[in-house]
């Protein structure tokens, strides 16, 4: 989860080259706006809602010591090092994930590589022979509308045996819910469905919290209190550490929880006419098969989060996107060649924070957006053969229209 936060000197700069790149005569000298952000609020929230997104941003942020219970292994150490800016994660960040493999899950710490140690403990090594999956960390704005799309607005997507007959089969993730996720939690029960992580293996904000804390940072909580331990280690790694468990409680997860429920994502560019061109260029590929334009959140809470169209342009669904992006690891009910299919937002200003690069796909093998749709097999040949076949013009503004949202 390499920390990038906005302090008033970054923000005058980011401000000063938006205007300089959009032909403005003078340097402004004022942040950017929250559209050009990807670690700003939902708009129209309440006194105590923006309250409790501070507090939640703060601990985001917070990097841990060995003193706070640090590790004893570890990935990274904060939320915010892994996510910059909150937005897409860098190839350095990327976490290694094990897949099929001839050891058993428990020989080796399954379900990822923790490669860093406090001292006296024993990082783990990536075994012979072990396959893997590279997953790189996403965007964590959004999340909220996410969560807030009923799960049968989804659901009725679904065509699992392509009953239309179009070549696309997509289905949804029912995972099994982590018992310290209580039932009335948005996304708990015994069975939900899955919205978050590359394979929607993940259906509350909690558990994807939860988990981050303790697999990514080594942080024991209220409700995952025992260490990580690697199980290749010649002596117990947890000896290590000499924080009491749990070293979070509650309060503090449910912070960040709020936090990243109230997020925003980042507003898309102008549609201009060469945009809207590569909008119906997009559609006419049939790349909104599974980049659903829009889906809209339910009754909420939270007045902010509650019936708005969100132009997510995802399904939130799992495909088979072929060989050549297989990792044959499952993930509840996904297997190795199924992805759930990612949002296109943020891409306006993805390269604002990631030093004027683009990383994309799961493991960050994509450099460009046109890479990125050249990957595509399986369920998505036929619209990656059809973007491949538009005229020039058309492409140049399919692309446009992606880059600008």
């Amino acid at each position: 989860m390499t920390f990038l936060r906005w302090g008033p000197l970054a923000m005058v700069v980011f401000a000063a080259l938006l205007a300089l790149s959009a032909g403005c005569g003078r340097l402004l000298t004022t942040a950017p706006d929250d559209a050009d952000l990807f670690d700003a609020p939902l708009e129209g929230l309440g006194p105590a809602d923006l309250a409790a997104f501070a507090e939640g941003d703060e601990q985001f942020g917070k990097a841990f010591a060995m003193s706070e219970g640090l590790g004893p292994i570890f990935n990274n150490v904060s939320c915010a090092s892994c996510h910059s800016g909150d937005g897409r994660g860098r190839p350095e960040n990327i976490l290694t994930r094990f897949s099929t493999t001839a050891l058993s899950p428990a020989d080796y710490g399954e379900p990822q590589i923790q490669d860093r140690a406090i001292p006296g403990a024993e990082r783990e090594y990536l075994p012979s022979g072990a396959e893997i999956s590279r997953r790189l960390p996403p965007p964590v704005f959004g999340v909220g509308l996410i969560e807030a799309i009923p799960a049968e607005s989804v659901l009725v997507r679904a065509d699992p045996t392509d009953i239309d007959g179009d070549g696309i089969s997509g289905r949804p993730n029912m995972v099994s819910v982590p018992d310290f996720v209580p039932a009335h939690e948005p996304g708990g029960g015994a069975t939900a469905l899955g919205r978050f992580g590359r394979k929607a293996q993940t259906s509350t904000i909690l558990q994807q919290t939860v988990d981050a804390y303790h697999q990514d940072i080594g942080i024991t909580t209220d409700f995952r209190p025992e260490e990580n331990r690697n199980p290749l280690a010649s002596r117990p790694t947890e000896a290590a550490d000499r924080v009491a468990d749990p070293e979070l409680p509650a309060s503090v997860v449910r912070a960040v929880v709020a936090y990243l429920r109230l997020l925003a994502p980042p507003a898309p560019g102008e549609l201009t006419v060469n945009r809207a061109r590569g909008r119906a260029a997009f559609a006419a590929a049939g790349c909104v098969s599974c980049h659903v334009p829009t889906l809209r959140t339910g009754a909420q809470a939270t007045p902010a989060l509650a019936n708005r169209d969100v132009t997510l342009y995802s399904d939130l669904l799992l495909h088979d996107m072929g060989d050549g992006l297989a990792d044959y690891r499952t993930d509840g009910d996904a297997d190795g060649r199924e992805w759930r299919t990612t949002p296109l937002w943020g891409l306006r200003l993805m390269r604002a924070f990631l030093n004027g690069q683009a990383f994309l796909m799961h493991d960050a093998r994509a450099r460009s957006v046109e890479e990125a749709i050249l990957m595509h097999g399986g369920e998505a040949q036929a619209a990656r053969d059809s973007f491949t076949t538009l005229p020039a013009a058309d492409r140049a503004a399919l692309l446009d229209f992606v880059e600008s949202r």
